[in-house]
């Protein structure tokens, strides 16, 4: 029979979290991608500025790993160490995504995206059959990531998503999108979707103004999402 060591032990649920849960995954490979971009860039001697605080995490991280591996320390503080470092990087890494909770998760950062709209009237808005899910350019969709901080996202965990829909006056514009994460929050892309539907609805009808969906969509899209639809949480969500 084996003998797992401490280390092996302490590492079990976080190996088991990360089978299941494609965030987290996700935010794993980011974070080994930061890290070896790093590596790659103090082997060519291109050090990123220290200027940039994440530079400094990183260069610090690296530090301390090569301190690890020639100076060999107890078990506990080893793991300790590790674990903090991961920590921190991180949070520090998801702020710009603000992370906050299981709404905030699934609301952009009104800095990188406050939303953008092309010149339309109700009338074109109605007459016109916008596709509202048509895919992003992969040269965009890079760009959006870049921008929030995670280039070597899992594009499985995240829907590159228009915060204004096209079908509602939305701009083709990096300022009008986010990377929506999918499994982190019961308010998540598909939920987003039949928010677009319904506020298009109630614009052709004649029940609300353009400008007004446009607003409200784009400056708390889950706060829109209960005002018009009347209810605290997504339908046909049973838990």
């Amino acid at each position: 029979m084996k003998h797992l060591t401490d280390q092996e032990i302490t590492a079990a649920p976080f190996h088991d979290h990360l089978v299941s849960c494609a965030l987290c995954s996700a935010r794993k490979q980011e974070l080994e991608g930061a890290l070896q971009s790093f590596a790659a860039a103090q082997k060519r001697r291109q050090l990123p500025s220290i200027d940039d605080p994440r530079a400094r995490l990183l260069a610090r991280l690296a530090d301390a790993s090569h301190s690890a591996v020639s100076q060999p320390r107890s078990g506990w503080f080893a793991i300790a160490a590790c674990a903090l470092a991961v920590v921190c990087l991180a949070v520090y890494a998801a702020r710009p995504i603000r992370f906050i909770s299981r709404e905030g998760a699934a609301i952009p950062n009104p800095r990188l995206t406050p939303g953008a709209t092309v010149l339309m009237s109700r009338d074109d808005v109605c007459r016109d059959s916008r596709d509202s899910n048509r895919t992003v350019p992969v040269s965009l969709r890079k760009k959006v990531f870049e921008s929030y901080g995670i280039p070597n996202a899992e594009p499985r965990a995240y829907e590159v998503d228009y915060l204004i829909t096209p079908a509602l006056g939305g701009a083709d514009d990096i300022n009008n999108l986010w990377p929506e994460p999918y499994g982190s929050t019961v308010w998540n892309a598909r939920v987003k979707d039949a928010l677009e539907n319904h506020l298009r609805d109630l614009v052709c009808e004649g029940k609300v103004d353009l400008p007004t969906a446009q607003h409200d969509i784009s400056t708390n899209w889950i706060a829109a999402y209960k005002k018009y639809f009347k209810t605290s949480r997504p339908r046909n969500f049973d838990n």
